[in-house]
């Protein structure tokens, strides 16, 4: 699957927070290193983005939260977990599809390489 400049600009920022931090920190700080280097790069992004359930035409606030929706088109989960799971991949593609957006990364930080832990999703 060929990658689209903002995955790959948004990955290149990963991997200059792991870089720096490596694995074995909580989710919420790698959020925060990626949030900074995003700015720094001049991405935009919004962050722990509310994300509605829509049932039979009701918009339900379920208290769902994408961790990272980047220029209203790319969204991050971010994780700090030992292995990705099948339920991981379920859930990105869930919220991808609740959120209209096409394009999601996963990035499970707590890795030796980062680039062993990045899956790219695309509805």
């Amino acid at each position: 699957m060929e990658k689209d400049p903002l995955s790959g600009a948004v990955i290149g920022a990963a991997i200059e927070v792991h870089r720096h931090l490596g694995p074995g920190l909580l989710e919420s700080t790698y959020e925060a290193c990626l949030a900074y280097e995003l700015q720094q790069r001049g991405i935009g992004f919004q962050l722990q983005v509310p994300l509605p359930v829509r049932y039979k035409g009701v918009s339900l606030e379920c208290g769902y939260r994408i961790d990272a929706m980047v220029e209203g088109r790319l969204l991050l989960e971010l994780k700090a977990v030992e292995r990705i799971l099948p339920i991981h991949a379920a859930q990105i593609l869930t919220y991808m599809r609740l959120a209209s957006v096409d394009t999601g990364l996963l990035i499970n930080f707590n890795v030796t390489r980062l680039i062993d832990g990045v899956q790219r999703f695309k509805l």
